[in-house]
C-alpha cells in the first residue's frame, strides 16, 4: 500500500485535486506499486520554509511503501513528482523536496500485510 502525502504552498481547488490525485495515480507504478492500493493526501495553503527562508511556491511529498524503496524507482518517481507539480501547479523543480520511507510492516483491517 503506498501513500503520497504532498504539502504544498498554494491553494488547491477540487479540479486541481483530481488532476494531481490521478496523475499521482499513474505515477506510482514507477514504483512498482498498483493505484489501487494508493493512499493520496493533498495539503494546500502549507507554511513550507527551508533554509530559514519561507518558501512562497514550493512543495514537500512524502511517499511511503510498503517493503524497500528502491533507488532507482525513487529516481524517477522524483523526477515524475518534480514533473506534475510543476506542469499542474507552477511549482519549479528547485522548489519541490520528495522523502522516501519503506517499512516492512503495513497494518489494515485489524492485521498487517
Amino acid at each position: 500500500m503506498p501513500m503520497i502525502e504532498a504539502k504544498v504552498t498554494k491553494s488547491l481547488p477540487e479540479e486541481k485535486r483530481d488532476i494531481l490525485k490521478a496523475e499521482f495515480g499513474k505515477a506510482i507504478s514507477l514504483m512498482n506499486k498498483p493505484e489501487s492500493y494508493l493512499m493520496i493526501n493533498l495539503a494546500d495553503n502549507q507554511d513550507l520554509y527551508f533554509s530559514g527562508k519561507k518558501l512562497d511556491n514550493g512543495a514537500y511529498v512524502e511517499i511511503k511503501v510498503l517493503g524497500n524503496v528502491d533507488r532507482a524507482a525513487s529516481e524517477k518517481m522524483t523526477a515524475r513528482t518534480c514533473q506534475i507539480l510543476e506542469k499542474e501547479l507552477g511549482i519549479p523543480g528547485s522548489n519541490v523536496y520528495v522523502s522516501y520511507f519503506g517499512t516492512p510492516n503495513w497494518g489494515w483491517n485489524g492485521s498487517n500485510f
